[in-house]
């Protein structure tokens, strides 16, 4: 059997690069060598290099997993902590686990914004499911509707921000869940979600 056209190759390398980038984990060079058997990393480099050279990928300087995918501006890319995970179910214990960065195109810096892996359904006709990450700014406060990331005791959820007769409420997207009625008092806002990405496959 003949060798794939480099182009098909190049194809399906370009797919694979996307489909990290809209999951959230950027592949490294020798991850796409390993994910399409070349036997070394130089390949996968040309590889990655062409779709650069093509504008079908941009590549930050000397930033590891720096790819990220071009049409969205002249922000920079910066990379944005990974913590753990959030409930959008129940509420849960607080995890912050750093599993990774994530690229963000942003003119915000760094430390303004986190990210986190959602687990639950409680907010999924919001568009926001199980699996997905979140990435989050960093604020104290937030308006009626925002989708924020909350803290209730040593527990956290994601949910919708809503104020009533002067009580914080929190909402799911979901009408399997009732709304979170917290004491005064015992809520922290860390912050308004301002991205969702996901894995499709």
């Amino acid at each position: 059997m003949g060798r794939t056209p480099a182009g098909q190759t190049r194809d399906k390398v370009f797919r694979f690069v996307r489909d990290r980038l809209a999951g959230g984990r950027p592949p490294t060079v020798r991850e796409v060598m390993e994910a399409f058997g070349f036997r070394s990393p130089q390949t996968a480099r040309e590889h990655l290099d062409a779709l650069v050279e093509d504008g079908r990928l941009k590549k930050e300087p000397k930033v590891a997993r720096g790819f990220r995918l071009p049409g969205r501006g002249e922000a920079p890319t910066v990379m944005v902590p990974l913590l753990g995970r959030v409930p959008a179910g129940p509420l849960d214990l607080a995890i912050e686990d750093l599993e990774g960065h994530l690229p963000v195109q942003t003119r915000r810096a760094p430390g303004e914004l986190f990210s986190l892996r959602v687990h639950g359904d409680s907010m999924k006709d919001a568009g926001i499911l199980d699996g997905d990450v979140v990435v989050v700014r960093r604020q104290p406060r937030a308006e009626s509707g925002d989708i924020v990331v909350a803290l209730v005791g040593d527990e956290a959820t994601v949910k919708h921000f809503r104020t009533k007769r002067g009580r914080i409420e929190l909402h799911p997207a979901n009408e399997a869940y009732q709304p979170i009625v917290p004491e005064p008092g015992d809520v922290k806002i860390l912050g308004k979600v301002v991205e969702v990405r996901r894995v499709l496959e």
